[in-house]
């Protein structure tokens, strides 16, 4: 009885010095002269990794930190990502930053105005993430992303904006985040949109913001353009917008619109056809939704570009030609 005694003593002082001696190696810094990435892989266990830490003469002892883990019942919720470990950092910090998923963020901006092209671009250009995108074409991304039943093309289905994401994370991720996002904010706005307005369908209104989008350089401008050209789809009027018909000639444009352009019809050529063209022609922000929701009240069916950005409005045509005069032929 006493031999069982002095056994259980034994085992209980090992634990006891186990557990001093695992709390003093994970409150320690870890062997770190200066910052290191740690690269976690997608489906990494905590065994393997502090095993790898500890071989690289980064961890003290594999098992403490790994028990320890097994012990709070989360070893198995460290995720995936690139970590920067600076100097100073302890064991319980290091399994803080992979359970709580503390990884190093990237960022993607995708732009107000840019066409699907510039959105691929910008995703195929953008470091550590992975590239799901070149391979798939508009029609097999809608596929993916779940889409093909309800739109003919992705273009303008992206919420600008600027999004954060860790290494590893696709292309693909990306934007349907950002079709979610202006996927919400559309169903949102179209609740609260002006009801004389004579858009049909949010989709009808994502396809004007755009139009707004490329047409305005002034910001205070855009419901005096989406204005404008709510009035001209109530009277009949073709809309006569430059930017869709760059839009329909696609990459040759060349910088210069000729009257030839404007004559040549495509279906997005708003001079040769009425309404609105059949998909939008750049992501639409925010603001230019709201505008396109929301058009300013009044007479003008007409606009030209001054020259600084902003724009001469017209109520007839033969104060619009004045206006060309104006700020156009003469300059």
């Amino acid at each position: 009885m006493r031999f069982i005694s002095v056994i259980v003593l034994v085992c209980l002082a090992i634990l006891a010095w186990l557990a001093f001696d695992g709390n003093r190696s994970l409150s320690q810094p870890l062997a770190l002269e200066k910052q290191i990435t740690l690269d976690v892989p997608s489906g990494a266990n905590l065994r393997s990794l502090s095993r790898k830490l500890a071989a690289d003469g980064v961890l003290e002892r594999s098992e403490y930190l790994y028990f320890y883990a097994r012990y709070k019942k989360i070893a198995h919720r460290i995720k995936a990502g690139e970590y920067q470990l600076d100097p100073g950092l302890s064991g319980y910090g290091l399994l803080d930053l992979l359970v709580q998923g503390k990884a190093v963020q990237y960022r993607v901006t995708l732009v107000e105005g840019w066409n699907m092209r510039q959105v691929r671009d910008a995703l195929l250009q953008s470091k550590k993430l992975n590239d799901d995108l070149s391979e798939l074409d508009d029609a097999q991304l809608l596929v993916t992303l779940d889409l093909q039943q309800t739109y003919a093309l992705p273009e303008g289905l992206f919420m600008p904006d600027t999004y954060q994401y860790t290494a590893g994370d696709t292309a693909v991720s990306i934007l349907a985040r950002a079709q979610l996002a202006m996927a919400n904010y559309l169903e949102k706005s179209w609740q609260d949109r002006d009801k004389k307005s004579p858009l049909k369908s949010p989709y009808e209104a994502l396809v004007l913001a755009s139009i707004v989008e490329k047409e305005t350089g002034v910001a205070s401008e855009r419901a005096t353009i989406s204005g404008v050209f709510s009035r001209r789809l109530i009277k009949g009027m073709r809309l006569q917008t430059d930017p869709t018909v760059i839009y329909g000639i696609g990459p040759d444009f060349d910088g210069d619109i000729r009257r030839k352009d404007l004559t040549t019809d495509t279906p997005y050529n708003t001079y040769t056809r009425h309404g609105l063209p059949p998909t939008p022609i750049a992501l639409a922000g925010r603001e230019a939704v709201d505008a396109a929701l929301h058009p300013e009240s009044g007479s003008s069916l007409y606009f030209v570009s001054k020259g600084d950005g902003s724009h001469q409005f017209s109520d007839n045509l033969q104060q619009h030609e004045a206006a060309v005069r104006k700020y156009q032929l003469n300059r």
